[in-house]
């Protein structure tokens, strides 16, 4: 539907390229849940946490661009701004670029150092061995855990304090209810997760992997495509203004 209306203000209004990365980061989220399924091995183990992570840290990355637009474009609209040379430097993808290369770079040092690998549970249930995955090294898992966590809030506070600017293209709204689903999905994981073993345990993350990004998708875009589907005449400059 982007590409198709690539040209139109609608697309044009919230900052497409931005719009498209945060797409495609959805897509390789939800894809990224095919590594969790089947029987674990060393491989699957070091790569299903960490694209989890690295595509997330993209989604929530290109969520908290479009908060940081959606303020700098409305303090560049006053008489003599100086927030107008933020425009021209596309602070945006420095914003998505730096976020997920700090992700990138924790997941580099987590493998490095103590990847994830294969282990058999002989104690959790007895007479039964689970094959399971070891995060390896506890700290940098719940680094980059917590990291995501950080970005999450940050956009959800960020989104929250400008969702009531006058702005037409104002999208913020959307960001705070994208941002407060991936906030209670993940919040109300945690103690499902802690208590469970084995593929119990798998298929607690694989939910909340698969509710978050359907949510931040739902919350997003399917306002943007009930107009282009449904209404299209809505889909000009000057109706966005008048709206």
């Amino acid at each position: 539907m982007f590409i198709l209306h690539w040209d139109t203000p609608l697309v044009k209004a919230n900052n497409r390229t931005v719009s498209f990365i945060l797409l495609v980061s959805i897509l390789l989220s939800f894809l990224c849940v095919f590594l969790f399924l089947g029987r674990p091995v060393d491989k699957t183990c070091k790569v299903r946490q960490t694209s989890f992570g690295i595509f997330f840290s993209v989604v929530l990355s290109s969520l908290l661009a479009k908060s940081i637009m959606v303020c700098i474009a409305f303090k560049a609209t006053r008489p003599g701004s100086s927030w107008r040379k933020l425009l021209e430097f596309r602070v945006s993808y420095y914003v998505v670029v730096i976020c997920s290369f700090i992700q990138m770079l924790i997941c580099v040092i987590w493998l490095s150092l103590s990847p994830p690998y294969q282990e058999f549970d002989h104690h959790s249930y007895p007479g039964k061995i689970i094959i399971q995955c070891n995060e390896g090294s506890e700290i940098w898992f719940y680094s980059m855990l917590g990291y995501l966590g950080f970005l999450a809030a940050v956009s959800l506070v960020l989104a929250f304090m400008v969702r009531t600017l006058p702005d037409s293209f104002n999208e913020a709204k959307y960001i705070t209810f994208s941002m407060l689903v991936f906030c209670s999905v993940w919040i109300s994981m945690i103690p499902a997760y802690l208590s469970t073993r084995g593929k119990n345990m798998v298929a607690v993350e694989i939910f909340a992997i698969l509710s978050s990004s359907a949510g931040i998708l739902a919350c997003i875009f399917f306002p943007k495509c009930y107009i282009l589907i449904m209404k299209p005449e809505l889909n000009c400059r000057n109706q966005l203004v008048k709206k």
